[in-house]
């Protein structure tokens, strides 16, 4: 599949936004469907539709099929050892938040630390926020370079005997960071903590093997990387969480109900309470299947050329300021970045009359704006179809921009 030629699988990505072709460069957001999945989608609910594993008619066992073949692909998808590892959820929050309520609320207790970083989207800070205020336990952060990167220095530095669980993000949503998690990883399990990766903007970008991370939970979604919105993986090691309590209860993750006591299905049933996300499920695992037909490597290796041009661009632009690691090595498909005396918000309104759409505000970080001393950024974030030309596009329309702006205060 040639890359200069992907946009045309894509439906919405064909359409004019404001008189101007649409350039879509907010894939940290969301990223657009393949017309393949959207097929996948319309032939269950036009064929099959049927609830897993609680009918014997045909329409019930092609649903249950196809959900549970869902989860054999996102189970090669991220190398983990056994499909029981892999739980279907809402998405990267859900995922979290199963995490915080089920391990950390269960076996975490008062004096006990918790370890993430300024960098963590809010849905990788909140649940540890209230999971250590219902327990007691305390929540540290690991400081942060000048560049926006961690310096194992300082998580060494962070970690003390009371240490019991770190949870960091693969990919900054903002700064584009790619975290050194292996190392991460493997200075935890020497102090006995359990560590958990919010791979919400990784597993699409590049190849992710928990087994080689070595990470005890990790959570994405599904709508991050072409997949249905409304779907998500939490992976864990199956020996964490056979010991973890399911926090939904009712539908398909019992075993035996009596009037006063109840048991739960073996994993990764017991976590998937009520009606599974069916057409979502099936959806991801389309969608996994085009990734692969391209190769995550390739994706890579597309990004970073992107990344690198567009630093060179945006860098050439008088008055811009750029966050996150210059090197295109150490980041993701993603430029956060402020001209002087230009808002955002006013930026990205403007930029969306020219048919360009990228993100303004806090992007769900807003102790990362803290740490940078601002109130909001512009970001954009590149995409397997994205090209040169789109970058082109948004420079340009970032000079007209500033233009406009500085003309505006003048009068």
């Amino acid at each position: 599949m040639n890359l200069n030629e992907i946009k045309t699988y894509f439906p919405i990505l064909t359409q004019s936004v404001n008189g101007h072709p649409l350039v879509y460069l907010d894939n940290a957001a969301t990223s657009q469907k393949p017309k393949v999945v959207i097929d996948t989608l319309e032939a269950y609910y036009q064929t099959y539709n049927a609830n897993p594993h609680r009918g014997v008619h045909t329409l019930g066992v092609k649903a249950t099929d196809a959900y549970e073949a869902a989860r054999e692909k996102v189970k090669t998808f991220i190398n983990a050892k056994e499909t029981a590892e892999i739980i279907f959820t809402r998405g990267t929050t859900s995922s979290l938040n199963l995490v915080a309520q089920s391990y950390v609320g269960q076996f975490l207790k008062e004096g006990d630390e918790i370890l993430i970083t300024q960098m963590e989207h809010h849905s990788n800070l909140i649940p540890w926020q209230q999971a250590a205020k219902k327990i007691g336990a305390i929540l540290k952060y690991i400081p942060l370079s000048p560049n926006g990167t961690i310096d194992l220095d300082n998580v060494k530095e962070s970690m003390t005997a009371n240490t019991k669980f770190i949870s960091i993000t693969h990919v900054s949503n903002v700064l584009g960071t790619i975290n050194p998690i292996n190392e991460i990883v493997k200075l935890a399990h020497k102090q006995g903590a359990v560590v958990c990766v919010d791979a919400a903007q990784s597993v699409s970008h590049f190849k992710v093997d928990v087994q080689d991370l070595a990470c005890d939970f990790l959570a994405f979604s599904g709508h991050k990387m072409m997949g249905p919105t409304g779907i998500g993986v939490l992976y864990g090691k199956k020996q964490i969480l056979e010991h973890m309590p399911p926090i939904e209860y009712g539908g398909e993750m019992i075993d035996f109900v009596g009037l006063y006591d109840s048991t739960w299905k073996e994993l990764p049933w017991k976590f998937e309470g009520g009606t599974p996300i069916v057409a979502g499920a099936i959806g991801l695992g389309t969608a996994i299947d085009f990734l692969e037909q391209i190769g995550l490597e390739t994706i890579r290796l597309h990004e970073k050329k992107l990344a690198n041009f567009a630093l060179e661009q945006l860098s050439a632009i008088k008055g811009i300021s750029i966050y996150g690691p210059k090197n295109p090595e150490q980041r993701g498909g993603v430029i956060t970045f402020n001209i002087d005396n230009v808002h955002p918000h006013d930026l990205a309104t403007f930029l969306d009359q020219e048919g360009i759409a990228i993100r303004a505000g806090h992007h769900c970080c807003q102790p990362l704006m803290k740490w940078l001393n601002v109130s909001a950024t512009a970001r954009a974030s590149f995409y397997l179809y994205n090209t040169e030309e789109d970058i082109e596009f948004l420079i340009n329309g970032i000079k007209k921009a500033k233009v406009y702006f500085e003309d505006a205060f003048a009068i």
